[in-house]
């Protein structure tokens, strides 16, 4: 931590707020189950985090994210399915939920992943509330093999 502090000192280009932003890094001690600190250590492996901290900030941050999705922010993202194109009433069940929801429902892609399973994209935009519920009832639909809704914030 010192040698980006010196380093950003040291470069003229860096505003003072920027250094400042650095320096205003906290530090505290986590005491952790052995079973959770090998999680965590797999999930900074896994995502390419050069230390523990960078892991628990994004944690964190996400989280807060997911905090402020529940305070029914509007926000836009997609609800991601995976199901099998052998069965045609998940589509039309779809399609049905998708009128019933066409206020939020902004576009809609469908992709072959094989011959017997497809993918379908529906891009969303509405209030937090609103997206979980239609995401549960797609996600809910007999057959579905996999489902996902991902929200970002809009602005």
């Amino acid at each position: 931590m010192e040698t980006s502090i010196n380093h950003l000192s040291l470069n003229p280009n860096n505003t003072n707020q920027q250094i400042s932003n650095i320096m205003s890094v906290s530090r505290f001690s986590v005491s952790l189950e052995e079973e959770l600190l090998t999680a965590l250590d797999q999930f900074v492996t896994e995502n390419n985090f050069s230390n523990r901290s960078q892991a628990l900030r994004q944690l964190i941050e996400k989280n807060l994210v997911e905090q402020k999705w529940k305070c029914d922010n509007l926000v836009a993202g997609a609800i991601v399915m995976v199901y099998s194109n052998q069965k045609p009433e998940i589509r039309t069940r779809s399609a049905e939920l998708q009128l019933q929801y066409r206020e939020v429902v902004i576009g809609v892609q469908q992709f072959t992943l094989s011959e017997q399973n497809c993918m379908e994209i529906i891009a969303v935009k509405g209030t937090s509330r609103r997206l979980t519920e239609l995401s549960d009832k797609m996600i809910g639909i007999k057959g579905i093999q996999h489902g996902k809704l991902i929200m970002s914030k809009t602005e």
